[in-house]
């Protein structure tokens, strides 16, 4: 993810605090909020159990400082219906989706920097694991709330913290990928160079190193 940016946490926390729709633990709302923008989050996606909450609106007051979108992936018509109505005319600024998260995040949302999990779902940790396997290659910031008694995340490479804001919130940072350049070596690529002696016909075979991005033409 992209390096902190303390101007846009800030503009989103107060963002979030000038909200009509405040939940029964309005710092959890403002709390993300601030924790998205300030990663400089572009790609957000809720999961939602059920309809979804103001930690939505958090969101798309973050992705306005940060220019990103944010997706509510929700589980049927109803939900959705209800979603719309609970948040008014915030809900413009949210795009909805009703499908399996697990499976959208490895597929069209595989490049999301900023996952909210409602940990009411039974297959949250499955979600949280398509994330990881996903193609964000700066990595993401994975987020579960109501997490309270369900139990810590275990993941592979990446620390769990488990913060008593609201009804609990999970928090773990995957990442970035690690990338490979074949004939890399010290930061400069390799070419291997082949020189017919005209003379003699012989081959002369040689490993030519170059700083990256540039090209020698043998």
């Amino acid at each position: 993810m992209a390096s902190w940016s303390a101007e846009n946490a800030t503009k989103a926390y107060l963002s979030t605090l000038k909200m009509g729709h405040r939940a029964k633990e309005p710092d959890v709302a403002e709390f993300i909020s601030a924790l998205a923008a300030g990663n400089n989050a572009k790609l957000m996606v809720v999961a939602c159990a059920n309809v979804t909450s103001s930690t939505a609106l958090a969101l798309a007051a973050a992705a306005h400082q940060t220019g990103g979108r944010v997706v509510c992936i929700l589980p049927g018509l109803e939900e959705l219906q209800s979603s719309t109505e609970f948040l008014g005319l915030g809900s413009c600024h949210i795009e909805f989706v009703i499908g399996e998260a697990q499976a959208l995040l490895l597929k069209e949302y595989k490049e999301s920097d900023f996952v909210l999990i409602d940990c009411h779902l039974e297959n949250h940790e499955e979600i949280l694991r398509a994330v990881q396997a996903g193609g964000n290659p700066n990595g993401a910031l994975v987020i579960g709330y109501n997490a309270f008694g369900k139990g810590s995340w275990r993941v592979n490479g990446s620390k769990t913290q488990l913060l008593p804001i609201g009804e609990g919130l999970l928090v773990t940072r995957i990442g970035a990928k690690a990338t490979v350049n074949n004939g890399d070596c010290g930061g400069k690529r390799s070419r291997w160079v082949v020189k017919v002696d005209k003379c003699t016909g012989e081959e002369h075979v040689f490993r030519v190193r170059f700083p990256h991005g540039k090209r020698i033409e043998a």
